[in-house]
């Protein structure tokens, strides 16, 4: 396996990881949301080229893919991560293991400060994530709780707390 950044060619198969990855048993074939935000952060000023990720195999096809674009708390510049999709006959194998420990790293080599996301509580802390209120960052949602998780790198600071802001695609899909 191999992690790079995404390149123009990739679209279309990263398109499908997130349809396949996040497919609703009710709606075979639908585009899903991850699929459509995915596309939407590409058309936006959030988006971030150099976090955009692929997973390949061997023979070069997309197995997964991760993403992280601008986000903020209060006004300060951080990342939101996500979404994270592996193709499922690749699941359970590394890929999801290995992208992020991949976006993490360019991230922190980026000096980016913070890193949010939502999601499962079990897979997340592995990666150093924590729930955000830990942090003082508080999620759009309350409900979110402690699915609502970050990660601070090498550049965070404890000033960075308040209300956290997803790039504005998050919104509207």
């Amino acid at each position: 396996m191999l992690i790079r950044r995404e390149v123009p060619a990739d679209i279309p198969a990263i398109r499908e990881v997130h349809n396949a990855a996040f497919a609703k048993p009710d709606a075979p074939g639908e585009p899903t949301v991850e699929a459509v935000l995915v596309d939407a952060l590409r058309g936006c000023e959030a988006w971030l080229p150099r976090l955009s990720l692929v997973a390949t195999g061997a023979d070069g096809a997309v197995l997964g893919h991760v993403v992280c674009s601008r986000a903020s708390v209060d006004s300060a510049p951080v990342l939101g991560l996500g979404p994270l999709g592996v193709l499922p006959t690749h699941q359970r194998q590394g890929v999801g293991h290995a992208l992020m420990h991949a976006v993490l790293a360019a991230a922190d080599a980026l000096d980016e400060p913070l890193v949010v996301l939502l999601g499962h509580r079990d897979y997340y802390p592995r990666f150093g994530f924590r729930p955000a209120a830990e942090l003082g960052v508080v999620p759009p949602v309350a409900a979110w709780g402690e699915h609502f998780q970050a990660r601070p790198l090498a550049a965070y600071t404890p000033a960075t707390r308040g209300a956290f802001a997803y790039a504005k695609p998050f919104d509207e899909v």
